[in-house]
């Protein structure tokens, strides 16, 4: 495999429903990725597509009263129609129910059942049908699925197993001598601590109490399980041939360069898909890469809530590469990140409008009032233009070197900094002072020059991220984006250049007030959808029993405080307890919590909090706590730690 071709994969989304704004995320830095890659030279193949099977979906198809083939079939033009308006460029577009991937599948489970890999067996446990997965008494958290925290329901049937502990100690030694495998290294503490090192237990890749599934050739009473027959998409869409006879694809492109996973399905491509690859003799991917989650602003997406964004809704709205602007932009490399009409304005306005649209529109605009939309290089310098060329030149490297590391917000920020060293230069230049003195025409030719060098240095880097804001930047300024490879000169832009004499507006401001009308029309649309109405809504909504009243004084004895977590750990030996160290001003405090099973760890980090600071210390699980996070709590026991709605300094009072 030549090193400069570059094979990239998102999950494959289950067509279980509409993917909402945070499954989209995934796809929409993959393809950043993507086109970065190729802008730098490789040949890159991108891959994404529909994971199809399963009891899940077997059941929604019984409910909607249609065969499981049309709902898939329904459910997967619906991700593709969101791919299209993302304008995403994947290269294949998988589906588990395409004929060559379910043969390579029975053919994959044949081979490994012939080789003493999978044996069969029979099942007894705790059942969770929305992740299907079976669980033991010890692995629940409070009682419920260890995953998602919903109920489970026991459960038998005869399945066939795989040996999981047959390949273990071979992808320990893999894992520890390729540290790049997994990424980042909190998750990859996780993989080993809490599954490897304890000891895999056998897998289930078969289930006999459903039908929808890739049929096992050589016993039809069971289908291949979700996780065998998903996870092998990776290497069917690229021609791989259980046989032997793959196809030049393959060759080429194998073994993947990334797997770009959401932090939720870590274990499944880190263990078991490395371990069938075992089985099968072939070489692992280079990395895989668990991102974290994008949240709504105000908690839990739920259609009866209206409050499910969706991100053609916010295409239609705030245009598309706005919404892929936000997604990239607002994701931290580790933590959550978090969504909501209000930081899409917000961003819209402040960065896309103001920083960029203005620098955009007002450059051309005075190249048209000052030169007739002649852009010219007179070579009048000073001294300020030294840094603004320093800047423009140097911005490709520190951008490539944060894409090496996927850190893709990084990398946005550093364009976004040469946009704003941009906007400052020509505070610092004053061009509309120096057009009201004829002896420093030329200076302000070159000064206008000098700025349309850096914007269109600036719009070649930002084509992988927001690609059609680059093409129409360049097109205004009459040019073309710059390959990668010239992106460290300044000045080739080919003067004498006219400009479009009519700048179109890249991004509007928008009013917050028309952004409330549209997220509300679409959550009454939402509600309806979902059978809620006024009358329901109150009958859904949760009853709150007031405790004894109390005074001013009572409550002014509380003393509520902003944190911000740098530390966190899981207790030893509690099920439910979270250590986390809590900076609050000029003090850290250390303070537990029984949320781990709605929170990780490694996610906790970096988190700002409202805690209760003077609470007396008490000792729970042997740890020492020294305050309370506090937490909202719904009907069914759900949990989510209440945060401020601004960025507010650890230590600021609650009052």
């Amino acid at each position: 495999m030549s090193d400069r071709n570059y094979y990239i994969t998102t999950a494959i989304a289950y067509t279980s429903g509409k993917p909402h704004i945070g499954n989209s995320y995934e796809i929409v830095l993959a393809d950043s990725i993507a086109r970065f890659k190729r802008k730098q030279g490789y040949d890159v193949y991108f891959q994404t597509g529909t994971d199809e099977h399963g009891q899940k979906i077997e059941l929604k198809a019984e409910e909607a009263g249609i065969s499981p083939k049309q709902f898939v079939d329904g459910v997967s033009d619906e991700i593709k129609d969101i791919c299209k308006c993302l304008n995403i460029s994947y290269d294949h577009f998988i589906r588990t129910t395409d004929d060559y991937h379910e043969k390579q599948v029975q053919k994959m489970f044949k081979k490994f059942y012939e080789q003493g890999d999978i044996y069969k067996s029979s099942y007894e446990g705790l059942y969770c049908t929305p992740c299907e997965s079976f669980w033991t008494e010890a692995q629940l958290v409070d009682g419920k699925c260890p995953d998602c925290g919903r109920e489970v329901k026991p459960a038998k049937e005869e399945a066939y197993f795989f040996k999981m502990s047959k390949y273990a100690d071979r992808l320990i030694e893999h894992i520890n001598t390729h540290p790049e495998f997994i990424q980042p290294v909190s998750r990859k503490n996780e993989m080993m601590n809490n599954f490897l090192l304890p000891g895999l237990q056998d897998l289930c890749v078969s289930r006999s109490s459903f039908k929808w599934g890739i049929p096992v050739d050589f016993d039809e009473k069971h289908v291949v399980y979700v996780w065998l027959d998903a996870l092998s998409n990776y290497i069917t869409g690229i021609g791989y041939d259980t046989d032997g006879n793959s196809s030049d694809l393959y060759k080429k492109f194998w073994p993947a360069d990334l797997h770009l996973i959401g932090k939720d399905i870590v274990r499944f491509h880190t263990i078991y898909w490395p371990i069938f690859l075992m089985a099968l003799g072939e070489p692992l991917p280079k990395q895989v890469f668990g991102h974290p989650w994008l949240l709504a602003g105000d908690g839990k997406m739920s259609k009866s809530k209206g409050n499910v964004i969706y991100a053609d809704d916010l295409a239609a709205f705030f245009g598309v590469d706005a919404v892929r602007y936000f997604m990239i932009h607002e994701m931290p490399y580790e933590n959550d990140g978090s969504i909501s009409w209000d930081l899409m304005t917000e961003r819209v306005n402040s960065d896309l409008a103001n920083i960029l649209g203005n620098l955009v529109n007002r450059t051309i605009s005075m190249s048209n009032k000052y030169f007739d939309g002649v852009v010219e290089d007179k070579g009048v310098s000073e001294e300020v233009d030294e840094d603004l060329k320093k800047v423009a030149k140097g911005t490709y490297a520190k951008v490539c070197s944060k894409m090496e590391e996927l850190k893709a917000a990084d990398s946005l920020t550093e364009i976004f900094t040469l946009f704003k060293r941009c906007n400052k230069y020509i505070d610092e230049t004053t061009p509309w002072v120096l057009a009201k003195d004829e002896a420093k025409k030329d200076r302000l030719a070159t000064v206008l020059y000098n700025l349309t060098e850096g914007i269109i240095i600036g719009a070649s880097l930002l084509w992988p991220f927001l690609p059609e804001t680059a093409e129409k930047i360049a097109a205004q300024l009459n040019t073309s984006l710059r390959e990668f490879d010239d992106l460290d000169k300044f000045g080739l832009f080919a003067s004498g250049t006219k400009v479009t004499d009519k700048p179109e507006i890249l991004f509007a401001r928008m009013d917050i007030n028309d952004v409330y009308a549209e997220a509300a029309r679409i959550a009454e649309i939402q509600k309806k959808e979902a059978g809620v109405t006024e009358e329901s809504a109150d009958e859904n909504a949760i009853e709150v029993k007031m405790k004894d009243e109390i005074t001013y004084d009572d409550f002014a004895k509380l003393q509520f405080v902003v944190g911000e977590i740098v530390k966190c750990e899981e207790v030893p030996k509690s099920k439910k307890l979270l250590c986390s160290q809590v900076k609050i001003g000029n003090m850290t405090k250390q303070i537990v919590s029984g949320i781990k099973q709605y929170y990780k760890a490694e996610e906790m980090v970096g988190k700002k909090v409202m805690v209760l600071l003077n609470l007396k210390p008490a000792t729970l699980a042997g740890v020492v706590s020294e305050g309370m996070l506090l937490c909202a709590e719904d009907e069914e026991g759900n949990l989510a730690l209440v945060k401020p709605e601004k960025d507010m300094p650890s230590g600021a009072e609650i009052c």
